[in-house]
């Protein structure tokens, strides 16, 4: 940190806005109590006046776009664009939204910054690092930041000012959210927040609200049945007693307020070995268990896969081999049901996903 040398003054300017509601903008606005300028051993204490700074309305990242029958940008898009609140779209990397940031800057400092992105922390953001980078994981942003390749938020935000991430699985993730605040680095250090819950768009009864995610894994295409997923899901939660797991694997949608549901994804790996420049000769398999095996007796490869925190089993495992290359690929298939979160009294209904609320958003 810079160290800065303060010395005495005979004066000091005080700092007035000439209007409280000034804002280039049109934005709407709130109150910050920004520190007092002072002059050492000059003024007593009460006579330092506190500085009342201005910050801009909410605005929000819809920092990816659907595929398919998807429609959760779209939703999300509908959602913040109903409460008014500004949209920008087409910033897919966080290079691209700091510069935006950047160039948009006003006088006044950011208030709300929302980031919606699709993920989830086993296949992590859909976020590119840097434009046409690579997605954004603890690793590859922090080498970004490292190289100087990520353009350093200027000082348009402050500490009431709320970088708000949509992602679902982010808090799961703390070194990757520790890795997001150096990211967002200023003078003044602005809150990155998001949720330990599932975040849904554009549900059947609330446009937003959260859920509680549980998760399974098989080999893709080799699914056990429901049966056996709903005994072994059971046994990985043994706390959860409200749900009833073959029904909500069946379930496909929030039928009734509170209705636990099922959402699925896979995550593929793929490897490639060139045995041509090596002394090294190339494995042969026959069976898949060698190839598990073959992957367990390298470390490095095992590394990759722990990350992850899947079992090497829960992999459907394929090998193939080109020249002198060897191709290896596997694909598990997620199943995550989902259990929206209820008010515990009153009308059956969603709770309202407040950013303030500690107990749905985590700060750091």
């Amino acid at each position: 940190m810079k160290t800065f040398l303060k010395k005495s003054v005979f004066a000091t300017a005080l700092i007035v806005l000439s209007s409280p509601f000034i804002s280039c903008d049109d934005t709407k606005i709130k109150e910050e109590k920004a520190s007092p300028i002072t002059a050492e051993s000059i003024f007593p204490e009460e006579n330092e006046i506190e500085v009342k700074v201005p910050s801009r309305a909410p605005i929000v990242f819809i920092a990816g776009f659907d595929k398919g029958n998807e429609t959760f940008y779209s939703n999300a898009r509908t959602y913040f664009q109903e409460k008014g609140i500004k949209v920008i779209d087409g910033q897919y990397s966080l290079e691209e939204i700091i510069t935006w940031l950047n160039t948009n800057a006003t006088k006044n400092p950011y208030g709300e910054v929302h980031i919606v992105n699709q993920s989830n922390p086993y296949r992590g953001m859909n976020l590119e690092t840097i434009v046409r980078g690579e997605k954004i994981t603890t690793e590859t942003l922090r080498k970004s930041i490292t190289q100087g390749s990520l353009p350093s938020l200027k000082n348009v935000v402050n500490n009431n000012t709320k970088i708000v991430f949509h992602a679902s699985g982010l808090v799961e993730n703390k070194e990757l959210l520790k890795t997001l605040k150096d990211a967002f680095s200023a003078k003044k250090l602005p809150k990155v927040v998001a949720s330990p819950y599932h975040t849904i768009f554009g549900g059947k009864f609330s446009n937003h609200y959260l859920a509680q995610p549980y998760y399974v894994f098989y080999p893709t295409a080799n699914s056990p049945g429901k049966i056996d997923l709903a005994k072994e899901i059971s046994r990985k939660y043994p706390e959860e007693k409200d749900i009833d797991w073959y029904d909500a694997l069946n379930n496909d949608e929030e039928r009734y307020v509170g209705e636990a549901y099922t959402t699925q994804f896979s995550i593929p790996i793929k490897w490639e070995f060139d045995f041509h420049h090596t002394d090294n000769e190339m494995p042969i398999f026959t069976m898949k268990e060698e190839v598990m095996d073959w992957i367990e007796q390298h470390d490095e490869l095992m590394f990759e896969l722990n990350k992850y925190n899947i079992p090497i089993e829960k992999y459907r495992w394929n090998w193939s081999v080109k020249n002198s290359t060897l191709i290896i690929r596997g694909r598990t298939t997620g199943l995550v049901v989902l259990k929206p979160l209820i008010k515990p009294y009153g009308d059956l209904e969603h709770i309202q996903p407040d950013t303030s609320n500690k107990r749905l958003y985590a700060m750091k």
